[in-house]
């Protein structure tokens, strides 16, 4: 192979995830490694692709999210997938900031109870 290839170990290494995860990775389309015998080998392209999964994933998509906005530059090209992208973050920046909310909430609940039992609290 040539030296921007990666094994599957390096691969693992290189992301810092399970030989597991990557094979799953594979099962399900969003990496296509090269093949010899038993062996697979990760171009370019793979650890590009290998990167935006793991930053999707990090952003809170579905692996099917992914695969399907991977799948968009395939099929139509670059401008296809950045729309396609534009939805999905306005998507799920909504969901991020209600969570958000949701969470800041339970923060003041929590602290305002915590503070109430504390100032209960024989001294």
């Amino acid at each position: 192979m040539s030296e921007d290839t990666l094994t599957f170990k390096e691969m693992c290494a290189k992301f810092d995830v399970t030989p597991r995860t990557l094979r799953y990775y594979e099962y399900i389309e969003l990496l296509s490694p090269i093949k010899e015998g038993r062996s697979r080998f990760y171009t370019p392209r793979e650890v590009a692709r290998m990167t935006l999964v793991l930053r999707g994933r990090r952003f809170g998509f579905s692996l099917e999210e992914i695969r399907q906005w991977l799948e968009i530059y395939e099929q139509q090209g670059t401008e296809a997938q950045m729309e396609a992208w534009i939805a999905m973050a306005d998507r799920q920046l909504g969901e991020l900031r209600t969570q958000y909310e949701q969470l800041a909430e339970t923060i003041t609940d929590l602290q305002k109870l915590r503070d109430d039992i504390a100032a209960d609290m024989p001294k």
